[in-house]
């Protein structure tokens, strides 16, 4: 039987993918190169780019290793909970490695891991839900190019550093030009780097692309809905009207 060499023993995807990560994270995306990862794993670069080929094929593995984070949704979980949960673990995620989302660039986040743990199951939830597919994936690239967008730009991990190169930019302003972002650059400035930037525009993506509940069926045609006890109203198609109570009474 034929013996796997040491070398093949160190080029393991998952070795491969956790010492590019540690060389990306500790000294910056340009640090990275097959000579210099070749080197940590103790391998040649030839063997290393029979498992990569390209650095293309590198981070496909490093994002794919990743997404295996990613949670899985227990079946049942409403809509709008399962989706946030899917793109804010995609967002702490892809903030805790700013190099490796700056290295990919406009690569496409493809791999098994990701279309398995996010794609599919996000797009077959919205299916579920009501929408069609067009329109799943429509409120799926919205989202999904808010999280990437927002990690991309600030380095979430050095929050200081991320101030102050605002601070630099803003303070070169010239007031009478820009009395407005000259002028409150102490107000800007937390929000730059506070997450809640992200986490409620995600919400607001996810309530506007909620599907509609389905409507409440009547018992019978005609049936009558009483509405705060202020009265009735006959019908037998509802359709929510808001009264000035703060409830909803059925018309037809």
């Amino acid at each position: 039987m034929p013996r796997s060499s040491p070398s093949a023993d160190r080029a393991t995807p998952e070795r491969i993918a956790v010492a590019a990560l540690a060389i990306v994270d500790g000294q910056g995306p340009g640090a990275l190169s097959f000579r210099t990862l070749a080197a940590r794993l103790d391998i040649s670069v030839a063997s290393l780019q029979r498992r990569c080929t390209d650095l293309a094929g590198l981070l496909d593995l490093v994002t794919d290793h990743l997404a295996e984070r990613l949670p899985v949704i227990a079946p049942g979980t409403a809509w709008t909970d399962a989706t946030e949960a899917r793109f804010t673990a995609l967002y702490r995620l892809l903030t805790g490695h700013p190099g490796l989302v700056a290295l990919r660039g406009s690569r496409p986040w493809l791999g098994r891991n990701l279309l398995a743990r996010l794609v599919e199951p996000q797009l077959a939830d919205s299916v579920a839900a009501g929408m069609t597919p067009a329109e799943a994936m429509t409120a799926y690239r919205r989202m999904y190019l808010l999280t990437l967008g927002s990690a991309s730009f600030v380095d979430h991990r050095d929050p200081v550093a991320s101030r102050s190169v605002t601070r630099t930019a803003l303070a070169a302003l010239d007031p009478d030009e820009y009395p407005l972002l000259a002028g409150h650059v102490a107000e800007y400035l937390p929000v730059v780097t506070d997450h809640e930037v992200y986490y409620g525009a995600l919400r607001h993506l996810i309530a506007a692309a909620a599907p509609a509940a389905p409507p409440v069926a009547r018992t019978h045609p005609g049936a009558r809905v009483p509405a705060c006890g202020t009265g009735e109203s006959p019908g037998s198609i509802p359709v929510s009207v808001r009264k000035p109570c703060g409830c909803d009474e059925r018309r037809t």
